[in-house]
């Protein structure tokens, strides 16, 4: 060995088993392992122009106007679930907050935090899920990091996704936009993604179900909905974490507008009312990664009705409630025996890491 080779062995590390099954702390230390990581697993799977100049940021052009811009994170527990995983939850998630915002989703950035340990056919699984979802609703994935952390410091792996998109033409959403007369559609069955999760747990062994998660990118539906329902569609919004509750008590507090929901009305799934009870769980409070809540003027709404059930995402759309011209900003549920009561955004998370 020559001086100049004893000089480079003594200045470079051990490799710590390239053929390795699972991701080790040096896969997130910038250099050989890292290249690997990134050139083998990761950038094949969502390869576009715009990523595969592997540049620290993504330069690309929008159509003039007002842009919409959106980030969220996803700890879901466990990493895949019936009906998808943390790739898929990412994608959609971030795709829908946008959507429903009323812009038209274009470009993602990516960013994951892997824990020491993790297996690479796991990581490989939920890359090609970001790319299959990604591709489902028409986005690019345009710039992205990973980090690797130690063993115990995170739970397999964690994912950031935020989101860019030009406004829809036709939209005009806001909630200071409602007014007496206005109806309120869901998109379709309500609480699947919650208990899906829930029952993949620990804490539910014991309970089987058939039940899946709802995860799904929404823009489609909803620029189907802008295209035909323009202004008349007032206001729009994912009912995830609080779930349906949650949103139809926000939309009756920050309007000032008492909303009446009919309970017969609310879509839900056999599997999911039973999963419910048997886990002491309101499904109303329980989040949705599938679904959409939209306002919509009386005129409107059989048309906006119609749009959602001819879309694969929104077969099961139902209209379940009214504004009324009183003005307590509360939200009343007529219950299926005909009961009444006030319905209240859920005081915490009563399922915590499904999302």
């Amino acid at each position: 060995m020559t001086t100049d080779q004893r000089s480079k062995a003594a200045h470079t590390p051990a490799n710590p088993n390239p053929h390795s099954k699972r991701v080790v702390l040096a896969h997130g230390g910038g250099g050989q392992l890292t290249d690997q990581l990134v050139g083998e697993i990761i950038q094949p799977r969502l390869a576009n122009a715009l990523l595969d100049t592997m540049d620290d940021s993504a330069v690309f052009d929008v159509s003039a106007g007002p842009l919409a811009f959106s980030t969220d994170s996803y700890v879901v527990h466990p990493i895949e679930f019936p009906g998808g995983d943390i790739g898929r939850l990412a994608v959609a998630g971030t795709v829908n907050d946008l959507a429903v915002c009323g812009a038209l989703p274009r470009f993602l950035s990516l960013g994951l935090i892997l824990e020491e340990g993790l297996e690479l056919d796991l990581l490989r699984r939920v890359i090609d899920s970001i790319a299959d979802t990604a591709i489902e609703a028409g986005v690019q994935v345009a710039t992205g990091d990973t980090k690797v952390v130690a063993r115990g410091q995170a739970d397999g792996i964690y994912i950031n996704t935020a989101g860019v998109g030009s406004l829809h033409p036709k939209a005009d959403l806001a909630i200071a936009r409602i007014q007496p007369g206005d109806r309120v559609l869901v998109s379709g069955t309500v609480a699947d993604h919650g208990l899906a999760v829930m029952l993949q747990r620990e804490e539910a062994f014991g309970i089987e179900s058939e039940l899946r998660s709802d995860t799904a990118p929404l823009n489609g539906l909803i620029a189907e909905l802008l295209n035909a329902c323009g202004s008349d569609l007032v206001f729009l919004r994912d009912p995830t974490r609080g779930g349906l509750a949650g949103v139809i008590a926000d939309l009756a507090e920050v309007s000032g507008f008492h909303l009446t929901v009919d309970e017969t009305k609310v879509p839900l799934r056999h599997q999911t009312n039973y999963a419910a009870e048997m886990l002491g769980i309101d499904p109303l409070d329980v989040a949705n990664e599938g679904k959409v809540v939209a306002v919509v003027r009386a005129e409107m709404e059989h048309a906006a009705l119609e749009v959602m059930r001819a879309h694969p995402l929104g077969k099961h759309a139902e209209s379940i409630g009214e504004f009324s011209n009183k003005q307590d900003g509360l939200c009343e549920i007529i219950t299926d025996v005909g009961g009444r009561r006030i319905v209240q955004k859920p005081y915490g998370e009563e399922l915590p890491r499904i999302c």
